[in-house]
This record gives C-alpha cells, sequence and structure tokens, in this order.
C-alpha cells in the first residue's frame, strides 16, 4: 500500500473517492433489500410480487454495485505489484458474477410477469434494460478472447483496448439510468393510495436510493476517468528481449567475447528498438480506465 500509495499522484484524494464509492454503494444495496423488506413483503420464487422484488435487489448489488467495482479494480494502487493476468482474472471474475446477477433478476421478473399475465417488454426502461444486459454479455464475451486468453495478437488488442474502455463505462451509465427509470416505473404502478405524487415514505425512501446509485455511478466514472490514476505502464510491461532469458542483451554480450564492439553496439540498439516498440505495442494496450 504504501508503495503504491507512494507511485500515485492525489492518493488521498483517490483514497477518500474510492472509500465514498464503497460506502455509497453498500448503502444502495441496503436500501434495496429494506425497500423490498419493509415496504414490499420480501423475497421469494413463487410468482408471486415477492419474486419480482429480487429484480432491483439483484440489479443493485450485481449490475451496479459489483459492475463499479470491477472498472475501478485496476486503479487500486496496492494491486500495482500483482501480475496483470491476476487483475485481468478478478475484473473478468467481477463482471460475470455481475452477469449471473443480471440474468436471474431478467428470469425473475418475466417469470413474474407470466405468472400474473403482465405484457413484457412494452416500457422503454425494459427495452433499454434488455440491451444493457445483451451488450454486457458481448462485452464480456469480446474480454474473455481478447484479452484474457492468449491468442488475440497484441496489435489487436491494442485496437480494440479503446472500444473495450468506452463501451464499458458506456454500458455502466447505461444502467444506472435504466435503474433510475425502473424505480420510478414500480413506484408509479405500486402506489396507488396515497399516490407516487403525494410523496409517501416509500417513494421518498426509494427517491433517496435512486439518489445514492447517481452518486456511486458518477464517483466511479470520475475515478475510472482520470488518467493520472491508472495502473502505471512500467509495473506490467514486458520487454522484448534479443535472446531468451537475458535481460537485454546483457548475457548475450558476456558471452560473446569474441565479438567486436560494433557487434555489442548493434546488439543494444537492437535490444533497446525492441524494448520501444514494446512499449509502445503495451502502451496502446494499457490506454484503459479500468
Amino acid at each position: 500500500v504504501v508503495h503504491g500509495a507512494r507511485k500515485m499522484e492525489d492518493y488521498g484524494r483517490f483514497l477518500a473517492l474510492l472509500v465514498s464509492a464503497l460506502l455509497v454503494g453498500f448503502v444502495s444495496v441496503v436500501f434495496s433489500l429494506v425497500w423490498v423488506f419493509h415496504y414490499r413483503e420480501g423475497l421469494s420464487w413463487d410468482g408471486s410480487p415477492r419474486e419480482f422484488n429480487w429484480h432491483p435487489v439483484l440489479i443493485i448489488t450485481g449490475f451496479v454495485f459489483i459492475q463499479g467495482i470491477a472498472i475501478i479494480v485496476y486503479r487500486l494502487p496496492w494491486t500495482w505489484k500483482c501480475s496483470k493476468l491476476l487483475m485481468k482474472f478478478i475484473h473478468a471474475g467481477l463482471n460475470t458474477i455481475a452477469m449471473i446477477l443480471a440474468i436471474v433478476s431478467m428470469v425473475a421478473v418475466f417469470d413474474f410477469h407470466n405468472a400474473s399475465n403482465i405484457p413484457n417488454m412494452y416500457s422503454l426502461h425494459s427495452w433499454i434494460g434488455l440491451a444493457a444486459v445483451i451488450f454486457y454479455a458481448l462485452q464480456l464475451f469480446l474480454g474473455f478472447a481478447v484479452f484474457l486468453l492468449p491468442f488475440a495478437p497484441i496489435p489487436l488488442r491494442a485496437a480494440l483496448m479503446p472500444i473495450h474502455v468506452y463501451s464499458g463505462l458506456t454500458i455502466f451509465a447505461t444502467v444506472i439510468a435504466t435503474a433510475l427509470m425502473g424505480i420510478t416505473e414500480k413506484l408509479i404502478f405500486s402506489l396507488k393510495r396515497p399516490a407516487y405524487s403525494a410523496s409517501p415514505p416509500e417513494a421518498i425512501f426509494v427517491n433517496c436510493l435512486g439518489l445514492l446509485l447517481v452518486i456511486f455511478g458518477a464517483l466511479i466514472l470520475w475515478m475510472a476517468s482520470r488518467s493520472h490514476w491508472k495502473r502505471p505502464l512500467e509495473e506490467n510491461a514486458k520487454v522484448l528481449r534479443p535472446i531468451a532469458g537475458t535481460p537485454e542483451g546483457t548475457e548475450a554480450e558476456s558471452t560473446m567475447t569474441d565479438g567486436s564492439n560494433a557487434d555489442r553496439s548493434d546488439l543494444r540498439i537492437s535490444s533497446e528498438a525492441a524494448r520501444k516498440q514494446n512499449l509502445k505495442l503495451d502502451e496502446a494496450g494499457q490506454r484503459s480506465t479500468m
């Protein structure tokens, strides 16, 4: 932690924002549970409105809170000494959990609608929500195929990284907006006596939940968009070596005692060119906010 703190610019500000984001996200999850247990009769899986209640709880827990953590996990300075591959697995694992919870929440909605003879996919909330799930699944698949598995060439990774980053942040912002539409829609449909417009306690409580989601999303996007808080390139760049297992030609030079100074100079120049080329490719691939 101390090593990362020394290298991170504005470490104190980052830490304050991180703690604030985690606190706001956790409180949002608690608010969703209080909402469904105190105002909406709890949770079950029997086709009743209690089954529908899984939808807001799982969306806020997985699609909002866990996805937000997955976005900034590369930013944590105390992980900068960890291998990039390990961090990729953590990033992919968190996103996979979020995806599973989102799918279960969608199943709960469709099951409840079918059991209650309520039409499916008629609202803007449902359209955008389903699109977010589909694009999130595609993002997850391409992330596994291109950035986690060792088959994609480095130039392809470098070319797709900006798209991967932009689409990830866009999906996250879209999920926040869709959640706000969903909780508002639920209140309008559910609150009759008194109506939503009369601002009963449930309406005020859930509106506060919506504000928490907005704050959480803003904190995550701010931390993810600061270039000086991204994982340092020098911590994870792998230098191309002219001779396998030797550090930039030094061992090779020591074994070439019969070579001329010109040969050694050429070797150093070649090694330096290879190193710069690899750093350039890696830097392109590292232009990530995640």
